[in-house]
């Protein structure tokens, strides 16, 4: 069955830490929503690959994901290459998503980058007739980039009121005990002295706060948005 949202991220743990409140509510709201981990993690740092699908299992029932699949691409070394892009195309063309969040196409870890790059190109390509990859040509019509824990200065082009659903993301987080129990740091997340799960409070309660709101979720996308209502605009100006 096609999902309505899919979200794909490089390692697994990734989505938690992104997109998670977007899934949740996207989930919560009726519809199909599912996970592409691109890479096993295999390379990490702390605990293994096989610890590592035990916790991505239990995040998945915590968000309420229909599925979850991984394409067994190699960690640390992602490459957006025509044997790389074909795996992505036929699990996009499985999954068949209307929507796509991807990780922001710059970031200090080489896999982040790569994954956003590789999953776009994916994206198009997917859709292509003629294409040679197993599946019914389908391309995304919607591709979304997760902008948590930028440090540039990137302004979102929307935030997702997160507030109902942060608790449960928190939860899917802490499901890799083994990654981040005791760390300081993860990923895109630069270390400042506290806990990892109170970094990623603090970082949503920021963006919760741009759109007057307790916990939020940043998104960028490059086409402008449309609205059809001015009097229906949320967010107080003044």
């Amino acid at each position: 069955m096609p999902v309505s949202l899919l979200a794909i991220a490089a390692h697994r743990d990734d989505v938690e830490l992104t997109c998670a409140g977007a899934l949740i509510k996207a989930a919560g709201a009726g519809h199909r929503t599912g996970i592409l981990d691109l890479t096993a993690g295999e390379m990490g740092s702390r605990g293994s690959a096989a610890t590592r699908a035990e916790e991505a299992q239990r995040a998945a029932e915590l968000m309420g994901v229909a599925e979850r699949r991984n394409a067994g691409l190699p960690d640390a070394h992602l490459a957006n290459t025509d044997a790389s892009r074909r795996v992505v195309v036929e699990q996009i063309r499985h999954f068949a998503p209307r929507t796509v969040i991807l990780p922001y196409p710059v970031g200090r870890h080489p896999d982040h980058r790569i994954a956003s790059e590789l999953a776009r190109d994916a994206c198009y390509l997917a859709g292509l007739s003629k294409y040679d990859a197993e599946g019914t040509p389908h391309r995304p019509h919607k591709i979304l980039y997760a902008l948590a824990y930028r440090e540039d200065p990137i302004k979102p082009t929307f935030v997702v009121d997160i507030s109902a659903e942060f608790d449960r993301k928190l939860a899917a987080i802490r499901c890799y005990a083994s990654q981040f129990d005791g760390a300081q740091n993860a990923g895109e997340i630069f270390p400042t002295g506290q806990d990892l799960y109170s970094l990623v409070e603090i970082q949503n309660a920021h963006y919760g706060s741009l759109i007057r709101a307790r916990f939020g979720e940043p998104y960028w996308t490059p086409e402008t948005m449309r609205v059809d209502d001015v009097m229906g605009l949320e967010v107080q100006s003044m």
